[in-house]
């Protein structure tokens, strides 16, 4: 036989040692070396009369695995882990005919194994080969039997005690039975750590049951991903098949569809129209992945109008790096029209991090505050258990500071006072607070209504149909039900808004308004804060000319103050509270200064259409176009706050001296006179969008807004009869613009009639649907 041989190879298997191999690292495991291992395969058990014999030269085996079987089961005894080394294989078949057993801490681990196109070692593993010589070789002879051609039983290193040998690679075996029960309880929805403590009390102890918790878990990933080759094919049928139906319906694969699928994203043409009215904030909730969730299942999702989630498509992520995040973000992106959020709020994960960063530059990446709180209830266990008090104290920390100087100083306080300064993850997670702790957000749009509240998108959109226990073949029809309920909820808040008048609780136009603009739900918070403005006191602190400056409390809370600043000119106010640029809608205290400066509606650059009534209507109602009344009022308002703020800085001036005193009556006495003569020769005044073009009080710049002016300066040049055709044409000029300015209000109000009836029929369909859904 020996002229037979040809090729020498060498098994070097790819696990390391005794090593623990965890799924979520990614690697292989060396199945050669655990013997059984965790997958399919036959079980090889060496014959009974064999069990306590020590291995000798000359010593028969019927087959090869029968030989590596009785190896295996004397290291067990003994206390060591075994691997395959090398193999001979015949020069006539191919045929392995000798091969070499060896302990596993045999050789040297090779230390550029492993590495990447850059030279760096990817996943480096524990040294754990120590040039043990301990072996055993079987060659085949001509009958076909083995038999050992060599023994050495010396080992270099210490071996393993009987109470910690299951723990050694090529002796951790899951049996038939054990694989029973974990597929059992994994369907059920354990986890591998509770699945493990079941197996410990079912046999009776962690050596008696064979394997690790590692063993376990690198199980049921096989199992979950042998789940899904299985029903991928079903995923790509009902997205085809949904294509098909309408071509608006937007999927992709990553990879061959036929072969190496990786991960997969759609959108249907609701979640997509949805973008376009509510993507300003988007939430990517990968939960059902990391939670009690086995599906690798990720969605988008926004917030409506009722301030309700809504669904901007779902993905399937059986590959979680981050180059399948940047896929899925930059498909994502492609499909709601190239047109990036202006935030958007995930998970506290790297991965999702680096994407982020890559694929959408511009927009603001917040981690979820409500993870963070709940991983931090597992990761300081101990001082929730040990101090009731923390909790609070944490969340106030978060929440309710005013500054960023105010939220450093009250954690410096918190980490001190429980002696947590060199608490790493704590440490880590304040390494980001820009990212999560409201008071560094405060100044972007999240659509949420309050600083502390848990946005209802985040983790919440399958609640109630997707569960522990589904199944991809199971997943679609739930779905379905899902984005129906969903819509359901929909059409009832929009019947409300429609069909259900408010309780208005204050005289205030502003409140009319906003009850005849906002949804029914947004329209309540913002009467919350309008009611509020009542236990509030706006006093100036300061007057720049341009912008005044008022301290907003309660009465004997000064202290505890909001910094609002208001541009009468422009009417802009801004609160040190941010809350319009978080939420969308005005705070209390911006409404305190509106009420003491007679500020009586909503100017409309704070009215965002996303919460509106028509926030998915095509109709763009331009500013003053909601009637005539609120026409009116703002306008009046501008020319009163306009005139008062200049009036005010005229008796300041004038006051200063008797001198400057008598030139202020005598202007105040010209400029009633100038002021009675407009009111006579009212609309003969140049008027622009309904307000004055300007302000400046001069003598100069008052003789450009009066005829009897416009006419002595042009009489020099022009003759009687052009200035009468001057007067004609300017007269019949300002007609017109009132006439366009009734006709484009009652065009609106008509097209805002129209799409009230629509939204109203689309409603009634809805409710008829339902109603013939229950019937049946």
């Amino acid at each position: 036989m020996d002229n037979e041989v040809e090729v020498l190879e060498f098994d070097i298997g790819l696990g390391g040692g005794e090593g623990e191999y965890d799924d979520d690292d990614g690697g292989g495991i060396d199945e050669e070396e655990l013997g059984v291992a965790t997958g399919g395969g036959e079980i090889y058990l060496p014959e009974v009369d064999l069990l306590d014999l020590e291995p000798c030269e000359g010593m028969e085996f019927e087959s090869e695995e029968a030989a590596k079987a009785f190896y295996n089961s004397y290291a067990r005894r003994v206390g060591f882990s075994t691997r395959v080394s090398s193999s001979r294989r015949s020069r006539r078949d191919g045929a392995i005919i000798q091969r070499q057993f060896v302990c596993a801490k045999e050789g040297f681990r090779n230390l550029n194994e492993k590495r990447t196109k850059d030279r760096e070692i990817k996943r480096p593993r524990t040294i754990t080969r120590v040039g043990c010589k301990a072996s055993l070789s079987v060659k085949m002879q001509d009958s076909g039997k083995w038999i050992v051609s060599g023994f050495v039983r010396e080992h270099n290193h210490e071996l393993v005690p009987p109470d910690q040998v299951h723990c050694l690679r090529s002796h951790r075996q899951i049996s038939g039975a054990a694989k029973t029960l974990i597929d059992t309880l994994q369907a059920a929805g354990m986890g591998p750590r509770r699945i493990m403590s079941a197996l410990i009390k079912e046999y009776g102890g962690i050596s008696k049951v064979g394997f690790t918790e590692v063993d376990c878990r690198n199980y049921m990933r096989n199992n979950r991903l042998r789940s899904l080759e299985g029903d991928i094919q079903l995923v790509l049928d009902y997205l085809r098949q949904m294509h098909a139906e309408n071509p608006n319906f937007f999927y992709a694969v990553q990879g061959d569809e036929d072969q190496s699928i990786t991960n997969v994203f759609w959108a249907d043409p609701k979640a997509r129209m949805n973008y376009t009215f509510f993507g300003d904030t988007v939430t990517f909730d990968t939960t059902y992945r990391s939670n009690r969730y086995r599906l690798p299942f990720a969605f988008f999702t926004g917030v409506n109008h009722h301030g309700q989630p809504v669904l901007f498509g779902c993905a399937f992520l059986i590959n979680e790096s981050e180059a399948s995040f940047v896929w899925l973000f930059k498909t994502w992106l492609m499909a709601m029209s190239g047109c990036p959020p202006v935030s958007i709020t995930t998970d506290h994960d790297s991965a999702i991090r680096s994407a982020i960063i890559q694929v959408f530059p511009e927009t603001r990446h917040r981690f979820c505050k409500w993870h963070i709180f709940k991983k931090c209830q597992e990761k300081l266990s101990h001082i929730f258990l040990q101090y009731p008090n923390f909790e609070a104290e944490f969340h106030k920390c978060v929440n309710l500071t005013e500054s960023t100087e105010e939220f450093k100083s009250c954690w410096s306080t918190l980490v001190d006072k429980y002696d947590l300064r060199v608490h790493e993850w704590l440490q880590a997670i304040y390494s980001s607070c820009r990212q999560w702790v409201p008071v560094y957000l405060r100044d972007t749009f999240f659509a949420e209504m309050s600083i502390t509240q848990r946005s209802d998108s985040m983790n919440s959109y399958f609640d109630g149909y997707i569960n522990a226990s589904t199944n991809l073949s199971q997943f679609f029809k739930l779905y379905e039900k899902a984005l129906e309920s969903r819509n359901e909820k929909e059409v009832r808040a929009d019947y409300d808004t429609m069909n259900t008048l408010p309780v208005l609780r204050t005289p205030s136009p502003m409140e009319k308004q906003a009850s005849e603009l906002y949804t029914r739900k947004i329209f309540m918070r913002f009467q919350e804060e309008l009611v509020g403005t009542l236990a509030l006191m706006a006093s100036k602190a300061d007057d720049d000319g341009e912008v005044i400056t008022y301290h907003v409390a309660k009465f004997g809370e000064d202290h505890k103050g909001y910094c609002v600043k208001f541009n009468v000119l422009e009417m802009k106010a801004t609160c040190s509270c941010q809350m319009f640029e978080f939420s969308g809608l005005l705070c209390r205290h911006v409404l305190a200064v509106f009420r003491v400066t007679n500020v009586l509606t909503l100017p409309s650059h704070y009215i965002l259409k996303r919460w509106t009534r028509n926030a998915k209507s095509n109709v763009i109602l331009e500013e003053h176009a909601c009637d005539v009344y609120t026409y009116y009022l703002e306008s009046h308002t501008v020319r009163y706050n306009t005139l008062r703020h200049e009036a005010l800085k005229f008796v300041d001036e004038g006051a200063r001296s008797a001198e400057t005193y008598d030139v202020a009556i005598d202007a105040l006495q010209e400029a009633a006179k100038r002021v009675s003569q407009g009111i006579q020769n009212e609309g003969k005044i140049p008027i622009s969008n309904g307000k004055v073009r300007s302000h400046v009080l001069n003598d100069e710049s008052h003789a450009n807004y009066t005829s009897g002016c416009q006419e002595a300066s042009l009489s020099q040049h022009m003759s009687k009869d052009d200035l009468d055709n001057i007067r004609k044409l300017m007269n019949e000029l300002e007609c017109a613009n009132r006439k366009c300015e009734i006709y484009r209000s009652n065009l609106l109000s008509v097209l805002k009639a129209v799409e009230d009836h629509k939204l109203e029929l689309s409603v009634k369909v809805e409710n008829i649907k339902i109603s013939m859904k229950d019937g049946i």
